[in-house]
């Protein structure tokens, strides 16, 4: 099973689901909406059903929200009502060379730990945006997690309930944007325990 078809099962299930941490999410739009202006362009890897580039959109110019999952795409693509400055399209994030270098703004929400090569995602985010251009992202650190709940992850996948998943502490997590192109000039960590670390990061 691919990731993407993983995603196109539950895209479906996942558009219903609430919100499972509202008071850590809304800190977290908080803390982006504090980063927007008016003028930006803004992109979204692995956008998923859309819900957040539709609400921080009043904030930006624009939002490209991008996901491999054509299932995802298509519950995004649902929620516009028209009129939004908002746009859905199926893509990885290497494949969006029509946008390099001309975001102001990339945002990649609890998406890192779903890709195998993290620097790659991240030198990817870095070829998108402008000198100068902001990272936005926010990670689970499952290096953090309880045990025994990772250890139930590789028998979820076995059986398709689950997609890759890299567990990530902290310390990795930020090394691996430091070290291409970007200076970290936030961090937080929404909810705290465990951690799902928030990071800023400016392009060099």
């Amino acid at each position: 099973m691919t990731q993407a078809t993983f995603w196109d099962g539950i895209a479906p299930k996942y558009a219903k689901q609430p919100i499972k941490d509202l008071d850590a999410y809304e800190q977290t739009m908080e803390r982006v909406r504090d980063y927007l202006s008016p003028n930006d362009r803004v992109v979204e890897l692995g956008c998923g059903t859309g819900a957040t580039a539709l609400k921080l959109a009043p904030h930006a110019a624009h939002i490209t929200g991008t996901d491999i999952s054509p299932g995802m795409i298509a519950q995004a693509n649902a929620r516009l009502k028209g009129g939004e400055n908002v746009s859905f399209r199926i893509a990885t994030p290497d494949a969006l060379t029509d946008l390099a270098g001309k975001m102001d703004v990339v945002t990649a929400f609890n998406l890192i730990h779903l890709i195998p090569d993290t620097e790659a995602l991240v030198a990817q985010a870095a070829t998108l945006l402008k000198p100068g251009g902001l990272f936005i992202t926010k990670t689970p650190c499952l290096a953090h997690f309880n045990r025994l709940l990772m250890l139930a992850i590789p028998v979820m996948q076995l059986l398709g309930k689950a997609p890759y998943i890299k567990r990530l502490s902290i310390t990795e997590l930020e090394g691996a944007i430091t070290f291409e192109s970007f200076d970290i000039i936030e961090t937080g960590s929404y909810p705290a325990k465990p951690p799902s670390r928030f990071i800023v990061a400016r392009k060099r």
